[in-house]
């Protein structure tokens, strides 16, 4: 296990049914400063239509399981609300995952409590140098055989922790 640094940043991922426009989210994935993971699966309405082969070869996720095992948009909003109240939340792809959960509350309608910001925002330049390198690593350390929301996020978090680590 870890040890605990303070103020850790809570990690976010998002997996899509695409790439481009048209695409919304499918599974979000976060950890908080703990450790703990929570990981959703979203039950697309029915106006949500797009579907790209080629995403799901990346993450594995049908849309059966999703009609199968997803769950509501608005259960979705309300607790990563519940969750993450006006905390800020850190992507390393924050563009994209900050448009799909914007379209996870607009479908919801609902206000979203918390912000999503640039991970890189939490380091200096010689950090953000090594951040690929040091990601690989942690997702070859951690073994993860499964690109899902969570475990990304985990894999962000350990790799902003590992930085720090290697700052002091």
């Amino acid at each position: 296990m870890h040890l605990q640094m303070t103020n850790e940043p809570i990690t976010i991922d998002v997996e899509a049914s695409g790439f481009g426009k048209g695409s919304y989210p499918i599974e979000i994935g976060l950890v908080l400063p703990d450790g703990a993971p929570h990981c959703f699966l979203v039950s697309p309405p029915r106006t949500w239509k797009h579907w790209d082969a080629a995403a799901e070869q990346v993450h594995g996720i049908t849309r059966e399981t999703l009609f199968s095992y997803g769950r509501p948009v608005q259960e979705i909003a309300w607790r990563l609300n519940e969750l993450l109240q006006r905390k800020i939340v850190y992507s390393d792809a924050w563009s994209f995952d900050m448009s799909w959960v914007g379209k996870l509350y607009d479908e919801a309608n609902m206000q979203q409590t918390f912000k999503i910001a640039d991970i890189s925002d939490l380091m200096d330049d010689a950090q953000r140098a090594h951040w690929d390198e040091v990601k690989q690593e942690v997702a070859q350390d951690l073994g993860l055989r499964r690109h899902r929301a969570s475990g990304d996020a985990r894999v962000l978090q350990e790799t902003w922790r590992r930085l720090q680590r290697q700052s002091l």
